[in-house]
Order: structure tokens, then sequence, then C-alpha cells
């Protein structure tokens, strides 16, 4: 009976986890979106193939790392975004002071 089980349950394998893995490389860190699709379908397909095998317990565990993950490449995203937003403020900051300096140095001019 246990025999019978096993031989319906999806086994997981390493090409499920390349495909995956390959995807998400895409994704996150090449920034090619088009992958997204791929993606989500083959981290479901290992999902369901995983939540065969794992217990309740080992499955909230892995999808809690698996959100982490999530969550600190989002973050770390939005401070990169945010890092070259200040970049651009800064510049036209710089530019302000010069172009006061230069009236400055007019009105001086003018009093000679």
């Amino acid at each position: 009976m246990e025999s019978q089980i096993e031989q319906q349950l999806e086994k997981i394998m390493p090409e499920d986890l390349a495909r995956t893995f390959e995807s998400a490389y895409h994704v996150l860190f090449q920034g090619q979106h088009e992958h997204m699709d791929d993606l989500l379908k083959h981290g479901a397909v290992l999902l369901r193939k995983a939540a065969q095998r794992f217990t309740p317990t080992q499955m909230v565990l892995g999808v809690a790392a698996l959100a982490t993950v999530a969550i600190v490449l989002i973050g770390r995203e939005m401070h990169n975004e945010q890092e070259e937003g200040e970049a651009q403020d800064i510049s036209k900051r710089d530019e302000k002071p010069q172009l006061a300096g230069a009236g400055a140095g007019d009105k001086g001019k003018g009093d000679k």
C-alpha cells in the first residue's frame, strides 16, 4: 500500500530545481521581467511536488523562507531606487548654489 502511494507521488527532479532557479536568476538579477511567467510556472510545479513530500510544518517553514527571501530582495531593490533618486536630487542641489554664486558675483561687479 505504501509503495503504491510512493509511486503516485511525483518526484522532484533536478531539472525542476534548475528551471526554477534559472527563471529566478533571469528575473531577479538580470532584470528580464519577460521571464516572470516562466518563474511562476516552474515555481508552482516545484511547490506542488514539494507539497506531496513535505509535512505541513516543513511546508510552512519553506514558504516562510521563500517569503523572507522575497522581502529582502524587494527591499534591496527599493533601496537601490531610493539611492538613484537621491543622487539625482543632489545633482540638482549642486546646480542651484552655482547659479546663486554666479549671481552674487555679478552683483559685486555692478557695485564697482
